[in-house]
């Protein structure tokens, strides 16, 4: 039987193994400041993706379900959805911009 905190260990120690690098410096002597903002910008755009790819999910789960039951209602249900998905993946993208700055300073 598989238990649920496998997977969320598995990725966790996958995120450590895969930083073990960029916290070489530090061992070195050289700024391990850098290993952080590495690390942050993976964190940013990872949690933003999630963040954004549930939050459209939901969403388009909610207005198929309303079209499914009052179909005469798509186009007026489609364009709000529609508007709600481009925000949602602007946010994503704003997180992009950020963890490309963030990596800048590496």
């Amino acid at each position: 039987m598989r238990k649920r905190w496998m997977a969320p260990l598995f990725a966790f120690t996958a995120v450590l193994l895969a930083y073990a690098p960029a916290f070489a410096a530090e061992a070195a002597g050289g700024d391990y400041s850098k290993g952080w903002i590495a690390l942050a910008a993976g964190l940013a755009i990872g949690i933003a993706a999630v963040g954004a790819g549930l939050g459209q999910g939901r969403a388009v789960a909610a207005a198929m379900e309303s079209i499914g039951r009052n179909p005469n209602a798509a186009d007026r249900i489609q364009t709000p959805m529609i508007i709600g998905i481009a925000f949602m993946e602007a946010l994503a993208i704003y997180a992009l911009v950020i963890a490309f700055s963030l990596a800048g300073k590496v």
